[in-house]
This record gives C-alpha cells, structure tokens and sequence, in this order.
C-alpha cells in the first residue's frame, strides 16, 4: 500500500513544536478575527431560529472544535448558517426545540453515514441556480421576519403574515428599536467602503458593539438578549416526538441533512477557489460536518455548516492551517463562559439589523444575470417563491422538479422557425436542440408553411439528429425538389446518424474552403456557384459577422495588434487560421516569398508598413512565415531566367540561395531531416529576412520579438524556429510527429 495521502494545508507532520515555528503567527490572528465575526452572527442566527440564544454559540464552538479538527476542507470555518434558519424556526414551531436537537442529531448521523459511503461529490449535482434561488429565498424569508423585530415588533410564522402585517408594524413602530436596527444596518452598508485598515476590523462586531453602547448610555428601553446565569444550564438533552409525528419528524431529518451538506460542500468549493493549490476532501468535509452536528444537537446546539462568511474571511485574513478554525471555537467558548453579562446587553434590535443585511447579501442580482444568461431565470424566480411561501424542502424540490423538466426538454425538443430572407422567395429554416421523433410534427407544421419552388436553406444547429428526423427532412427535401424547388440543409452542428453525416458533411465554415462546402450544395444558385466569393460573402453576413461584430465594434476607433507578420502570398496560408487569431490580433503583411528588400529598393511598402507597425502601433513581435512547396523559392532554385516584375522582385531572394548553397545550418539541419531542398532554402529564407529585418532602423530602435516560423502545407504542422539549435523545431504540444511529409511530392513549377 501506498502512503497516506495528507490534506492540503494540514498541520504539519512535525507536530505541535513546527506549527508554532511556522504557521502559528498566521493562524492565531486569523481565528481571532474570525471569532470576532462569528459571535454577533451566532447570536443573530439564533435568535431568528426560534432557538435559546446560547444555542448559536454552543453551535459556534462545536463547529470550530470538531468539524475544524475532523473535516476534509482545513480552512472551511463551521458554525450556524442563515441558510438553516428557516429549516430550525420551522422545526422548532412544530416540535420544541428539545427534539430538533435530535433532529440534528440524526441530521449529523446520516451526514457520517454519506461520508463513509463517499458520496460527498454527488450533492454537487445539484443545479447551481437552484443552489443560489434557495439561498435567496432564505434570505428574503430572513429580511421579512426580522424587519418586524427591527421595528420593535416580533416575526410572524409564515412570509404571508409577514408581509400582511408589516404595515401595521411600521404605524406602530417602536422607535429606538428601529433606531438601533437601521443604524446596524446603515454601519454594516459604509464599512466596505472605509480605509482598508478600517476594514480590517470586523464590521459586524463594530455594529453591534457600538449601537449595544448607545443603548446603554441613553438607557433606551429595549428588548435584549436573555442568557442563563450558568451557561453549563444551556446544555439540553434531545427528546423524541410526540407520537404521530414521526413522518414529519423524518422528512425534518431528511431536510436538515441535505441543506446543511450541500451548503457544507458548497462553501468548500467557494474555498478551493479562493486558496490557489487547496483541494477538499469532500467525502472527509461530510464526515466532519456529521460529527459537529452530532455534538452540537446532543448538547443542545443549533445545527452546523461551513459557513462561506467566515471561511471567506479566514482565507482572506491569512489562516494557514486547520488550527485558525479550532482556535476560533476556544475563543468562542471562552467568551461564552467569561462574558456573559456583556452578551446580554446586546439589543434584539441590533441582531435584527445584522440579519437582514445578511438576508440582503443571500439575495445576488449576479446570481439572477447568471440564471438569465443560461435560460434559467424562471428555475429561479420559481425556486425563491416557493422557499418563501411553502417552505424550504418543498421549494427545493420544486426548483430541482423545474430544472430537470427544462433539461429534459432541451434534450428531447428543437427549436425550429422559418423566416424569409431580403431575396424573393428565398426562406430559411433553422433548427436548434436535439431533433428528434418527439420534433417531427413541429418541424413538419414549420416545413409546410415554405411556398412551393422556393429556394429553402435548412440550418440544423442540432446536437442530435435521429433516422426519424432525419427520414422525415429527406423525404421532404425530394418533395419539395421535385416541384421546382431547391434545398440547401447546412449543418452547423453535429449530427448523431451516420446517414445523416453521408448525406451532409459537417463543418466550421470559419475554416473550410470555399470548395468544400459549396460543393456539397448543388443547389446553390447558378450565379452564386460562378462567383464563390459571392456565396461567401453571403454566408459570412448570415454567421461570422454577428460573431466578430463585439470585438470589431471594439476596434472601431484604434487598433492595437500582437504582432507584425511578414508570409508569403500563398493562397494556401491563412495567418490568422495557423495563429488561431482574428481581427486586430495580426498586422499582416504578404509579398511572394515573404522577402524583406533591402535598403536600395525603389519598392519601400515593407518598410513602410514594418515602421508603421513599430513605430506607429509598438508591436511586441515581428514574425516571419515561411512554408513548404513555395512557388517563389522554386523559382530562385531555377537555372531559367525569369521577366518580368516577378524575376526582379525574387532578386532579393538571392541571398538567402547563396547562403543556403553555402551550407547554411538550417539548412544543413533540414537536409539531414529529409526536407526537399525546396523546402531547405525556404527554411534559410526565413532566417534571412530576419536578418534584414534587424537592419532597418526602427526595428534596432525598437524592443522587438522577431520570431521565424515554418508551416508544412501537406500535415497543416507550424513549426518554429530554434536560433540557438540552428533548426525548425515542431510547436511545444505539437504531437502530430508527421513531418517532414512534404518530402513526398514534387515542389510546385509557379511562382507563389
């Protein structure tokens, strides 16, 4: 067997002695920090559950304690949540708080029991907006109880009561309690905006702390926190139901359990991201959490989670190890047992304030632009309602009912519309989903409203294409062929039959030339086939403008290119394919032979342009792009003479012949690799122009990358060059291992 694996970021394998030399300084303040944070929220949350206010801090430290000793994720900070207040008030409300204290129990036992069967990551399958829609429908039940207590009044059992009552609430308002509550509210709003040394403190316990002092100083009459004399009193046993409750006491365990490891394991991913390197054990985090809300419910505590508040600001405060989460329940405890006289002080006001800002911040317009984007806004609007006005599982489930049923409905239902184009009697059909047997009536209502003997262009944008759809397109396309019209179908997705890819071949047409789909399209219009450039114009206006017009509405007004690129005018190179580049990325300049003329040229449009690049633009590299097969080093190979401006322009090729017959080490290098000696010289060509290009006095002036490539025509392989090596070398996490193919014909007789 292998050695055990140790968790990321936990306590060093030298114990004790090397935790002090190394993480200690950074630990301990993190957990004082967190601690600090954690009171006023363990109060609050407490007292919207409907719980003793002790049991939020009995919670606080068996979640530091144990679930930071046993848990997967060392930096996660568990304590009470918001996300389980609506759960606990519920449970509460129906069964005494003694025995949702063995509802916490057993909450925690399943949780042990989900663990050891290592099923921590399934509860992620959860659908994110249904995650975020629950969170926010908890927030907003949260913010409609707890404006009550702000205003002096107490929190009605449903959403409904709530909000039916609160404008009788705020007529007979009490007015240092809404005093207290919004001045909370109104400090926990400016505190992110202060100086970061400011921030550094705690603005929870700032609140708190300074409204408790106003209401002390003017003796205001308010409702406060009530703990026992003996804080050991607070420790209740759990009890079972009465009898005839035990379906609804075990749909109450099934309730806890899921809400309180999916917001468990969510909060552990949320920290993974934050801690570049960190991994949680789910599977361990499950069993961690088990064993908290284990002790925590046999103690009389409220229920436990990772909470991402205070994990978020362990992480950010600097914690190190699992030991800031441990520390931070020690100090908790001995607040708890030290302090009680200033607990009690605090007004219900003043927690009230602090839970609403945090059902406010449960409630994220970044989560509803998400769900938009997705298609998933009614998942959430759906989801939020039913939390609020059913309760919390029932909401859930509902979320999680409308999720699938929408999933489902993508997988088995296509989109399909028709919309005529500006040319007469031409009309487009366009599919999008999964076309199956369950869309052929919808597709056949759509198909009939196209005029016989139109010209008709099908557009599958479709993952899936089953033989009933595929039957049913065919028989109609030879239908409607046969009275005088014409079908061009277009697949722009992947088909899934295989009669339906030999019908149509599949395609980027980005990337394909104008053969290989026009061809496949025999019935393309007589005067588009005449003139491809035509039909590609076309196709480029119906799918690539609406794809590059962000980027060019972006460069409307000034351009800013990576790179200068100097190729050859061959037809078969396309810079900004081999580059995966697109519009103001490359500024480009071709000339047959990618030949840079020297200084004595009456001809200065690559000067001209390499200056205005440098000069004008500042492009960081210069790169030129040589390939295999070239027409223009053929002909600088041949004994024939050339006329013409062709033969004059390839005399600034010759430099680079006579240094390639001299034996240049490029040359040399691709020779023992069995390139063509075609393919040799326009290796050396590249390394010349280079050169060229470091005499002119911009590029010297300038702080310029020159970069040489090579591109192979036949294997599509770039290749690049190596100065110090003296050869082309292949791209790094090029795996093709073809070259050289084009070793195997015969160089081209034409000029490039």
């Amino acid at each position: 067997m292998g050695a055990a694996r140790t968790d990321a970021h936990a306590p060093p394998q030298g114990g004790i002695g090397t935790w002090l030399k190394r993480d200690a300084r950074h630990d301990v303040p993190a957990s004082l920090v967190v601690f600090l944070v954690a009171v006023p929220l363990s109060l609050g949350i407490a007292a919207a559950s409907g719980a003793p206010v002790m049991a939020g801090l009995i919670a606080a430290v068996v979640g530091g304690i144990v679930a930071g000793s046993l848990g997967g994720s060392p930096l996660t900070v568990s304590g009470p949540a918001a996300g389980l207040t609506v759960v606990v008030a519920g449970l509460v409300d129906q069964f005494g708080w003694t025995t949702t204290c063995l509802i916490t129990v057993l909450a925690g036992a399943l949780q042990l029991l989900l663990g050891a069967c290592r099923v921590g990551r399934a509860a992620l399958a959860i659908s994110p907006t249904v995650v975020h829609a629950m969170l926010a429908g908890i927030g907003v039940t949260i913010v409609l109880g707890q404006l009550h207590v702000l205003l002096g009044g107490a929190a009605g059992s449903s959403a409904w009561e709530n909000i039916s009552e609160l404008p009788s609430q705020l007529v007979n308002l009490h007015g240092p309690a809404a005093f207290i509550g919004l001045g909370v509210i109104a400090l926990l709003l400016i505190w992110p905006k202060l100086p970061p040394k400011v921030r550094a403190i705690p603005g929870p316990l700032v609140a708190i702390t300074l409204v408790t002092a106003i209401a002390s100083l003017a003796a205001l009459t308010l409702a406060r926190v009530d703990l026992p004399d003996n804080p050991l009193s607070a420790i209740t046993l759990p009890t079972l139901p009465e009898s005839g409750q035990w379906g609804a006491f075990a749909l109450g365990v099934v309730t806890m359990t899921i809400i309180a490891s999916v917001e468990s394991l969510l909060s552990a991913v949320s920290v993974d991201k934050m801690r570049e390197g960190h991994r949680s054990n789910l599977d361990r985090e499950l069993i961690g959490q088990g064993a908290g809300n284990l002790g925590s419910g046999m103690l009389g505590g409220l229920p436990i989670t990772g909470v991402i508040v205070r994990s978020s600001t362990n992480v950010r405060v600097g914690a190190r190890t699992r030991a800031s989460a441990i520390l931070h329940g020690v100090w908790v405890l001995l607040f708890t047992a030290l302090l009680v006289g200033l607990v009690e002080q605090v007004p219900m006001a003043a927690l009230a304030g602090l839970l609403v800002h945090i059902g406010i911040q449960l409630v994220k317009v970044a989560d509803m632009r998400v769900a938009r984007k997705h298609g998933e806004l009614h998942v959430y609007v759906i989801t939020v309602l039913g939390v609020v006005f059913l309760n919390l599982l029932e909401g859930v489930l509902i979320g999680v009912a409308v999720a699938v049923l929408g999933m489902l409905r993508r997988v088995v239902w296509a989109r399909v519309r028709v919309e005529e184009d500006e040319e007469p009697n031409h009309y487009s059909v366009i599919v999008e989903g999964t076309l199956s047997f369950l869309s052929v009536p919808r597709l056949s209502r759509v198909l009939a409203q196209v005029p016989s003997g139109a010209h008709v262009t099908v557009e599958l944008v479709v993952d899936y294409l089953d033989h009933a759809a595929y039957e049913h397109l065919a028989t109609w396309r030879a239908t409607h062929v046969g009275q005088g019209g014409t079908v061009v179908v277009e697949e722009i997705g992947g088909p899934g039959t295989t009669a339906a890819k030999e019908q149509h071949k599949p395609g980027n047409r980005i990337f394909l030339a104008w053969s290989q789909w026009q061809d496949e399209e025999p019935e393309i219009p007589v005067q588009e086939r005449r003139d491809p450039l035509v039909a590609g114009a076309r196709e480029y206006h119906r799918r690539s403008a609406p794809l590059v017009r962000p980027q060019l509405e972006k460069l409307a007004a000034s351009q800013a290119p990576h790179a200068l690129f100097l190729t050859c005018a061959d037809s078969r190179i396309v810079p900004n394919v081999i580059t995966t580049s697109g519009p103001g990325d490359l500024f480009t300049i071709r000339n047959v032979g990618n030949l840079v003329p020297g200084p004595d040229s009456e001809d200065e449009s690559v000067h001209a342009a390499v200056q205005y690049a440098v000069v004008n633009l500042g492009v960081p590299t210069i790169v030129v792009c040589g390939h295999s097969r070239c027409g223009a080093m053929t002909a600088a190979l041949s004994s024939d003479a050339i006329d013409g401006a062709v033969g004059r322009w390839l005399r600034w090729a010759s430099d680079s012949v006579s240094k390639w017959r001299a034996g240049h080490p490029l040359g040399t290098a691709a020779a023992e690799d069995g390139w063509s000696e075609v393919d040799q010289l326009a290796m050396v060509n590249v390394a010349v122009q280079l050169e060229s290009l470091k005499q002119i006095q911009d590029v010297r002036d300038a702080d310029v990358r020159l970069v040489g490539l090579f591109f192979d025509i036949p294997t599509g392989t770039l290749l690049m060059l190596d100065a110090d090596a003296q050869k082309f070398t292949p791209m790094p996490g090029d795996r093709a291992s073809l070259l050289p193919a084009s070793t195997n014909g015969q160089a081209p007789s034409v000029v490039s």
